[in-house]
C-alpha cells in the first residue's frame, strides 16, 4: 500500500489592498488569525498647535503584506477591512522574501527625518526623466511624453533625431 505524502504548504508574501486608513487594523486582524502579516510604517513628525509628536504612518497607503499559501486566499479575503489582493499580469502579486527583508532593513535604518517617496510607475507624469532598464534601448535616458496604466511613451533623443518609444511601466525608472 502506497502512502501519499502531502506537499508542504508553500507560503509566499502577497499584497492585499485594504479600505482607506485600515492598514494597521487589517494587519492586527491578520496577526490575530495566525498569519504572518506586515504593515510597513515610517516614523513621521507631526505638528499640532500645542505640541509635536512622532507617529507611525503606513509606508504604502492601503497595502498590507501577508505571507500565506494558496489555501488561505478565502480566509484572508474575508478578513474585515480587506478589499482584494493586488494583481500583476492577472495573477496575485507575489513579493519575494528578499524584497520584504530589504524594506525591513531600510526601515530599521531610517530616522524620523528620513523621507521615503513611493512612486507609482503606472502613471508617470509628463516630463519625468527616466532611464530604460531593459530591452533594445537599455541604459538610455529620456523624457516621458505621456503614460497610462499599461504604457509609457518616452522621447529618446540621439543624432539630432527624436524617437517616441512605447515601454511597459516596469521597463523604465525615474531618475
Amino acid at each position: 500500500m502506497e502512502v501519499k505524502k502531502e506537499k508542504p504548504e508553500i507560503k509566499q508574501w502577497h499584497v492585499i489592498y485594504t479600505k482607506s486608513k485600515w492598514e494597521k487594523k487589517v494587519d492586527n486582524l491578520l496577526l490575530q488569525q495566525g498569519f504572518d502579516s506586515w504593515c510597513p510604517v515610517e516614523k513621521k513628525e507631526r505638528f499640532w498647535t500645542d505640541r509635536k509628536k512622532i507617529i507611525e504612518v503606513p509606508l504604502f497607503r492601503s497595502y498590507v503584506f501577508v505571507k500565506m499559501s494558496k489555501e488561505d486566499h478565502t480566509k484572508v479575503l474575508s478578513t474585515i477591512g480587506v478589499v482584494n489582493f493586488l494583481y500583476f499580469e492577472k495573477k496575485p502579486a507575489i513579493i519575494r522574501d528578499v524584497e520584504i527583508n530589504e524594506i525591513k532593513k531600510y526601515l530599521g535604518l531610517a530616522t524620523p527625518n528620513t523621507s521615503i517617496e513611493i512612486i507609482d510607475l503606472t502613471n508617470l507624469p509628463a516630463q519625468t526623466k527616466v532611464a530604460v532598464n531593459q530591452g533594445l534601448f537599455m541604459n538610455r535616458r529620456g523624457e516621458v511624453i505621456k503614460s497610462s496604466k499599461h504604457n509609457v511613451f518616452v522621447r529618446l533623443e540621439s543624432l539630432n533625431l527624436v524617437m517616441i518609444v512605447e515601454f511597459k511601466p516596469h521597463e523604465v525608472s525615474p531618475i
